[in-house]
């Protein structure tokens, strides 16, 4: 109401009242102590845009920044879905088995000094680690021994090429647990890289091996999920502002920060706590349609023939419980036991539910 006041005027006041400025600049409520009357004064504040604004915060522009790897770099950091990097599995594959191998022959060459300890009756040293230690330095070692080291320079250099071997075999690991990007995000960095002219080296066409790619986006319940609301906030936004243009979207889901990224009418951020809060009420929504629709169904049922009958429960219960179990599976990312925990106990309830109300039924109709 004051905006809409200020864009007329920018003091509203009474010629016989007098106020104190520094009062009116605030904005503040002045009473005439001859007439008891209150009167309100609004004025335009010159900082009331710099204090809406935080200028702490500093958000990098793709438009801003030069062509090839730093606009690459800010786009691929602008948002979580396009956090897609290369994994790398057949180097890594590659030098595992490369690292495997030098541990094997170590391993062989430990071997062949154990055999030979025992064919030369050397117990002792098989049998305890101060002996072994005491034969002195390869020069000691009988013409017929079969290594060109002590077992003592074996087993030091198998624990450096084994620990290795051991952090590239987890770090392996970890990079193939990593989430494969979306069939969408991939597809919204491809055309954006693709779209980028200067971008023709051949490394910056990471992006073709999608086979290859892992993203760093985070695991979370329902991503596919989330991922289709992202969708239909955008062609709402498209239809919305082309038809009746009204940017209702953008103004709930896509903070300033995020305006303020990039110009470029085909890429769209929406900030991720708000689409949350959108798919967290979502699926409230339908959890609370599935508990109450089976109750509603009964009744009408129930009101419909005056009696409960056993064919109809069974086979509400059997409707609900399998679009319990894909609601579930296509707005979580349940696993199997989950799922099947969970419908089990959505199908208990729905039989609890179901025999209480058809003995009351039978109850009242008797």
């Amino acid at each position: 109401m004051a905006d809409s006041l200020t864009e007329k005027s920018d003091v509203l006041t009474m010629p016989s009242r007098s106020s104190n400025d520094s009062d009116l600049e605030k904005g503040q409520m002045t009473e005439n102590p001859g007439t008891k009357q209150r009167w309100w004064h609004f004025t335009r504040n010159p900082d009331r845009k710099a204090q809406t604004n935080d200028p702490g915060s500093i958000t990098r522009n793709l438009e801003e920044c030069p062509k090839g790897y730093p606009s690459l770099a800010a786009f691929l950091s602008s948002d979580r879905s396009f956090m897609q990097y290369r994994g790398f599995g057949s180097l890594h594959a590659r030098l595992l088995l490369a690292q495997q191998y030098v541990v094997e022959r170590l391993e062989d060459e430990l071997d062949r000094i154990d055999r030979w300890n025992e064919r030369e009756g050397h117990f002792s040293e098989l049998q305890s680690k101060r002996r072994d230690d005491m034969k002195g330095p390869m020069k000691d070692m009988p013409p017929n021994y079969p290594s060109a080291k002590t077992r003592s320079e074996v087993l030091v250099e198998l624990k450096e090429q084994l620990m290795c071997y051991d952090t590239m075999l987890l770090k392996a690991k970890d990079v193939a647990a990593m989430q494969r990007p979306s069939k969408r995000d991939w597809r919204s960095v491809k055309n954006w890289i693709t779209n980028q002219k200067p971008l023709v080296a051949r490394e910056q066409k990471f992006i073709l091996r999608k086979e290859d790619l892992v993203t760093l986006r985070c695991g979370r319940e329902g991503a596919g999920f989330e991922s289709l609301v992202e969708q239909m906030l955008a062609r709402t936004d498209k239809f919305l502002e082309t038809r009746l243009k009204c940017k209702i979207i953008k103004r709930i889901f896509v903070t300033p920060e995020l305006r303020a990224k990039t110009s470029d009418q085909y890429v769209h951020y929406y900030a991720p706590e708000r689409v949350d809060k959108l798919v967290n009420a979502i699926i409230t929504a339908v959890i609370f349609v599935l508990l109450i629709l089976p109750v509603v169904a009964m009744y009408q049922l129930s009101s419909v023939s005056q009696r409960a009958s056993p064919f109809e429960a069974i086979g509400i219960l059997i409707v609900f419980t399998l679009l319990f179990g894909m609601a579930m599976s296509g707005l979580t990312k349940a696993t199997r036991q989950e799922l099947f925990a969970a419908s089990a106990a959505y199908c208990a309830v729905l039989v609890v539910f179901i025999s209480n109300f058809s003995t009351q039924t039978v109850e009242i109709a008797t």
